[in-house]
């Protein structure tokens, strides 16, 4: 049987601070229901959730920079958002170590998931994807789990104009090479 919940009797307040910030976080909250409730009618399957992907990297980011580049929130503020899920807590962890400062989703490093065990093409730097070392990095011919390349499979040409998304979260590019 599922625990009953309480009419919010219990609950802690937000430590000194969140009014600040508040504002902020609504707007991120409202464009969330924006992107949740928009039609997906012509787009493809993994398209759907990118913009729900994005304003939580937004979110995340902007916690992560009040707290870890400015300093202008308490350490109790920052715990507060992080266990009330405002940010996304293992994604802010890897931006702590070096090399994934501009990480844009966890599941791009992740390489179970993908088909040859490698990581997401966002993570290959773009100088290295122009000389066309992208394809011994998984960036070959066909689509993947975890490639996608605007404008079809194949297509030759050696990626003059090309557009390399990520198909997990839309991303463009996120290794800190670039």
């Amino acid at each position: 049987m599922p625990a009953i919940r309480s009419t919010g009797r219990n609950r802690k307040p937000p430590p000194a601070g969140f009014e600040d910030i508040e504002d902020t976080l609504l707007e991120f909250s409202n464009k969330m229901k924006d992107a949740q409730s928009a039609p997906h009618e012509g787009k493809k399957k993994h398209e759907t959730l990118w913009p729900i992907i994005q304003i939580s990297h937004q979110r995340s980011r902007y916690i992560y920079e009040l707290y870890y580049t400015k300093s202008a929130i308490s350490k109790a503020l920052y715990e507060y958002l992080v266990k009330n899920n405002y940010a996304d807590a293992a994604l802010m962890a890897k931006w702590k170590k070096q090399g994934y400062e501009k990480l844009c989703c966890v599941k791009c490093i992740q390489t179970k998931e993908t088909n040859f065990s490698s990581t997401c093409i966002c993570r290959v730097p773009k100088a290295t994807l122009e000389r066309g070392e992208g394809e011994a990095a998984g960036g070959g011919d066909g689509e993947d789990a975890t490639t996608a390349v605007a404008g079809g499979r194949g297509g030759g040409g050696g990626g003059g104009g090309k557009v390399i998304q990520c198909v997990n979260c839309g991303c463009r590019g996120c290794a800190s090479a670039d």
